[in-house]
Formats: C-alpha cells, structure tokens, sequence
C-alpha cells in the first residue's frame, strides 16, 4: 500500500499530500509526531528499526516516529502507531512541537513539522518484526554516554528530537 504524508508549512497549514519517499527526497516539510516513553525508574524505551526499513535499518530511535494520514489528528496517529509497532496502548500528552530537517542518508530528507508526545508504559510488547527488531529500556545517562561513544547507531532525527526534549525539560 503506497503511503502519502501531509505536506504543510510553517504554520501547520496543509499544503497537499505526497507519497512518503518522494516527499523524504524531495526534503518537502511535512507532519510528524514523535513518542518518548518512559517506565517508572524514569528510563526512555527505545527501539531498533527493523532491518528492511527502506532508511535508517538497525538503528535505536525513541519508540515511536511517523506521520499522520490525511485526516488524522497527531494523537490518533501517534496511538495507531503505538499500536501497530509495538503492540501497545497508553495515554499520551503533547508536550511540544517543533521544525527540523535532517539528512538521512541515500538522498532522503526528514524535514519535519514534529509533534512530540509523552507517555508511561511498562508492561509486555508484541512487536511488529516488519518496523521493529527490537526494544529496551535505557537510563538518559547511558542513552547520552552511548550517543558520544556511537552515535552512527541512531537515527539522525532522534539525535535532534532529543536535544529538543532536553530544552524543553
């Protein structure tokens, strides 16, 4: 099934659609939405994408990451995905939004109108082995002592939502 993303501008007002890799080559802004969980000791879960993943493979990113269908509000969008990537259901809050581009590799652009979310989980996974390869929990002083020791092992826009989070908190 061909994938489309909601081309915006600045101020979240859309512009059109485009299918997902042609607008990720063309660089064009489009809407987004991240999702941090934590667990009670305050760790972030993180997950692995999948190695068929057409940008990016085996890389750590935070739980979830991808785009609203035409429609779809920020929230809804960031449940279905909890839900088809994870497995999971949980409350979720908007925390803040934000605009970043960040090459990716192989000619693809995220350039990005991102919503992030925050949320609590700590219970089982049935991950979705086509997205995900697989899940952990880290401390953020680890997560940021192996950001400096590797950091070709996460996606490049985790690096820049992070950063953001960190502002932000």
């Amino acid at each position: 099934m061909e994938e489309f993303v909601v081309l915006v501008n600045a101020e979240d007002e859309v512009l059109g659609l485009m299918e997902k890799q042609q607008a990720h080559i063309n660089g064009l802004l489009h809407r987004a939405f991240s999702v941090f969980l934590f667990n009670s000791k305050g760790e972030m879960l993180l997950q692995k994408r999948a190695p068929g993943k057409y940008h990016s493979p085996k890389q750590w990113t935070n739980a979830v990451c991808s785009h609203p269908r035409e429609n779809e509000t920020y929230l809804e969008a960031a449940k279905r995905r909890l839900k088809e990537e994870l497995g999971i259901e949980t409350e979720l809050s908007e925390k803040f939004n934000f605009i970043y581009k960040a090459d990716v590799g192989g000619g693809l652009w995220e350039h990005e109108l991102d919503h992030v979310f925050v949320g609590n989980y700590e219970a089982d996974f049935n991950l979705n082995q086509e997205e995900v390869e697989e899940v952990r929990f880290i401390s953020m002083e680890d997560l940021d002592k192996e950001m400096k020791e590797a950091p070709e092992n996460f996606t490049e826009w985790f690096k820049i939502i992070l950063e953001e989070y960190k502002y932000h908190f």
